[in-house]
């Protein structure tokens, strides 16, 4: 006799938000964390109008915070998120599947209205947007990953062997090809940050943000890890995964931080080399930056797992997990702060000294609102907006 798998009730509504009892410490305070790694690089795009966002002649303190910048945050926050991604999007099915609901319906829609996020965030405020990347690499994952068995997941641990083989090749390209020279660090312009109106950084955007976001779209193989580590509930039950968060923190971050070293030298004016090498450095930066994903995941994870038994260590960084509930008002939030604070047209703040400093205030005005927002058991703005957008044609059905 055969059985038919049980299918979600057409009526079944999906499941209610998770209430904090339940939440798991580690993925917030990487997610509320993080987001002043974001604040500094993005605060550096706007202040200097480009790429990397770092003074190329550095003097005096500035040496120090490009070294910092170059090997801590640039190409290594971002990462993180991908990683936080894809392990929210198995925490959300198993949730909706577990309350009788299509989990790929309710995905579908929620990263659909990401895209629309996305968009709107895109155009209106700052081009390096990531949320339109994420709901299509959400929609891809849905459709494709998500209901995958356990053989076909391990795909994504030879993908990162694979990666890290480049990334072997690339530094010892890099080596190889070393000349020395006067090359400094030279920023890619982005025009809508140097858009003399509000206007014209609109229809500038118009056409960068579809180009970032094609750009980015590849970092589904971080996402695909997030996934991977999801199903096996790393964060949830650190306890459980205590060897495997720490080689993988000491392993990932120690690859981040090798393949940054040569680049922080030169941004902080202290390694003198030619253009060529400069670039070739670059590439290096690039692609051992997405070990910062993983790297600094397991490293929240180990955090999560001593403050398991301190309250008052919780407690202390609860600002830090109030803040990572609601990251995506958080990211849209410093964005705005950005296009006021360093548009030609508003205040036109610029530097290294006023990207770091307005980094860090808007990064714990969050946290201060994130906080008082917790305590009236509220969501956040753009939560709140998300939610509904992604379950009200459930709760019609449903009715």
């Amino acid at each position: 006799m055969t059985t038919t798998p049980s299918l979600p009730s057409p009526a079944a509504s999906p499941a209610g938000p998770v209430r904090r009892a339940e939440r798991a410490l580690a993925p917030d305070l990487a997610r509320g964390a993080m987001l002043l790694f974001i604040a500094l690089a993005n605060a550096g795009n706007f202040a200097f109008a480009g790429q990397p966002g770092l003074d190329g002649t550095p003097h005096g303190a500035q040496r120090v915070v490009n070294f910092l910048a170059a090997m801590l945050v640039e190409s290594r926050a971002y990462p993180v998120f991908a990683v936080m991604f894809g392990y929210g999007l198995v925490q959300l099915a198993s949730r909706h599947r577990a309350a009788g609901a299509d989990e790929r319906r309710v995905l579908l829609r929620r990263n659909t209205a990401l895209i629309g996020f996305g968009f709107v965030h895109g155009i209106l405020l700052y081009w390096g947007d990531f949320l339109g990347a994420y709901g299509i690499v959400g929609i891809i994952a849905t459709l494709l990953l998500l209901r995958r068995g356990e053989r076909f997941h391990r795909v994504v641990l030879w993908l990162w062997g694979l990666q890290s083989v480049s990334a072997v090749v690339l530094t010892w390209q890099a080596i190889a090809g070393a000349r020395v020279g006067h090359a400094t660090l030279t920023n890619t312009p982005n025009h809508s940050l140097a858009a003399s109106s509000y206007g014209r950084s609109l229809l500038d955007r118009l056409t960068e943000w579809p180009v970032h976001t094609a750009t980015v779209v590849p970092f589904i193989v971080i996402v695909w890890l997030g996934i991977w580590a999801a199903r096996r509930r790393v964060l949830e039950e650190p306890a459980a995964h205590r060897t495997l968060l720490r080689r993988t923190a000491i392993v990932s971050l120690g690859t981040a931080f090798a393949g940054a070293l040569p680049y922080a030298l030169v941004a902080a004016g202290v390694l003198h080399v030619d253009a060529g090498t400069v670039e070739a450095m670059a590439r290096v930066h690039a692609i051992t930056g997405e070990y910062g994903g993983p790297g600094y995941v397991a490293l929240f994870g180990l955090l999560a797992l001593r403050l398991s038994g301190a309250p008052r260590g919780r407690a202390l960084l609860g600002p830090v997990s109030a803040l990572g509930q609601r990251s995506l008002s958080g990211y849209l939030f410093q964005s705005v702060a950005w296009l006021a604070l360093f548009s030609p047209w508003a205040l036109h703040l610029g530097g290294t000294y006023a990207a770091l400093l307005a980094a860090v205030a808007v990064w714990a005005m969050s946290l201060a609102a994130a906080q008082a927002m917790s305590a009236a058991a509220y969501r956040g703005p753009a939560e709140t907006l998300l939610r509904r957008i992604t379950y009200r044609p459930a709760r019609r059905t449903a009715g």
